[in-house]
């Protein structure tokens, strides 16, 4: 009865953000990402959707109608930030079974998963492709109140080459079967970022190399020209957008970082060459290196064919080997899991694979806060800050001393508005 109450106290704040809202929440601390210092007693003045005033001498008193909550043996931490997710898919279905999924039966699954997602305590993702603009359906419900989710930017249909790890490789040839993000030689590539952008994508992902999870396509090989990649990064900067590379493979990689892609995911076979592209060009680096476990223990109980599973072997240790190179180096990194790949609302588990593999609990964080604020280019998320937007999570723990209390979110607020108490 109790979690039917707390449900139900969640539905009606929910429905009632739309009106103007004051609240004073208090805990036992907060962490400030930027300096990684973890600020005691703090009281939070939240207007709206914005954080308006911070103190820490425990003397503000709550404005007449606000609303208090107290977390007194909590800690505070920014809304968490995920810069790769596939709503769409869940890691349980069937695999090849789920590749017949309708565009409604897609936009039912991303619905859920971002709940699921944001109840996690993830406040802000990044969607890397989607079938008919499914994901774009679900962010502007989102943002219509109409249902609860993180913020999202979404990218619409991955761009692909012909045969490519984003186009639909797994369909008999006399179907004639493309995936709607298709498209070869610059002016075309163009002209699907254009046709993403029309139809609501705010962010651009393309596929500059093969893939782990398509059929027929060798994770190493670069696909896309750099002429191609060019074409894509400067039409997405063009209209304003951040967009993302898709690339295993170390030409590839070299390729979308020379033809100024904004971020490069998965980074599986980078040479030194590559580290140091990155670092001249300020290349994000966005590195999923948590979901080898469940693929390799669940993949082929879940209908993921061989050849599949292989490829996974084959790009596992050399993504974690690239990804510590990378840390060392000093390249920017953020945060990016590949949820869908592993169960959503699991996002969190990979925190602990990115301190293992060689960053501080304190880059990690950072790298899910104010580095994925400064790729997106939001200036007023991913910290507890006056003036930010107020998103904010709540954890048993001081994250810096075990980063995985971030598995386990006890609040969540977005925007002001609260989730999860």
């Amino acid at each position: 009865m109790k979690s039917t109450y707390a449900i139900l106290a969640c539905a009606l704040a929910y429905a009632s953000s739309a009106y103007a809202q004051t609240t004073l929440l208090t805990a036992k601390a907060y962490l400030d990402v930027h300096t990684g210092q973890l600020i005691n007693n703090p009281t939070l003045l939240i207007k709206d959707d914005k954080i308006v005033r911070i103190t820490t001498n425990g003397q503000l008193r709550p404005p007449k109608g606000a609303q208090t909550i107290n977390l007194p043996n909590k800690i505070l931490v920014p809304g968490l930030m995920d810069m790769h997710v596939h709503l769409t898919s869940d890691a349980a279905d069937n695999f090849l079974a789920s590749r017949n999924y309708s565009i409604p039966r897609q936009t039912v699954k991303a619905v859920k998963n971002a709940k699921t997602t944001l109840l996690a305590g993830f406040t802000t993702v990044r969607n890397l492709g989607a079938s008919g603009y499914s994901v774009i359906a679900t962010r502007d419900g989102i943002n219509a109140k109409e249902i609860p989710g993180p913020r999202i930017f979404s990218a619409g249909h991955s761009i692909s080459i012909t045969g490519g790890h984003c186009d639909d490789n797994f369909s008999a040839p006399e179907k004639k079967s493309l995936s709607a993000g298709v498209a070869d030689g610059p002016w075309a590539v163009r002209a699907k970022v254009r046709e993403n952008i029309k139809y609501g994508a705010n962010t651009i992902k393309i596929c500059a190399t093969g893939g782990v999870f398509s059929k027929g396509t060798k994770v190493g090989v670069q696909q896309f020209s750099e002429q191609e990649l060019k074409a894509a990064a400067d039409e997405a900067h063009l209209r304003g957008l951040v967009i993302a590379a898709h690339a295993h493979g170390t030409s590839g990689i070299k390729a979308a970082i020379r033809a100024g892609i904004d971020s490069i995911e998965h980074c599986s076979f980078m040479d030194k060459e590559a580290i140091q592209l990155a670092l001249k060009h300020g290349t994000y680096l966005s590195c999923d290196i948590y979901n080898t476990e469940y693929t390799l223990a669940f993949g082929e109980a879940n209908g993921v064919p061989q050849e599949n599973i292989n490829k996974e072997k084959l790009v596992s240790k050399a993504q974690r080997e690239s990804f510590t190179k990378a840390v060392n180096a000093g390249v920017k990194m953020v945060f990016g899991s590949d949820a869908a790949i592993y169960p959503h609302g699991d996002n969190a588990q990979q925190f602990s694979r990115m301190v293992k593999f060689g960053m501080t609990p304190l880059q990690a964080i950072q790298s899910s806060t104010i580095h994925s604020a400064a790729l997106l280019k939001l200036n007023n998320v991913g910290q507890i800050k006056t003036g930010f937007i107020a998103d904010i999570i709540a954890v048993d723990d001081n994250p810096l001393r075990d980063i995985s209390t971030l598995e386990n979110v006890r609040f969540v607020m977005k925007e002001g508005t609260v989730f999860k108490n």
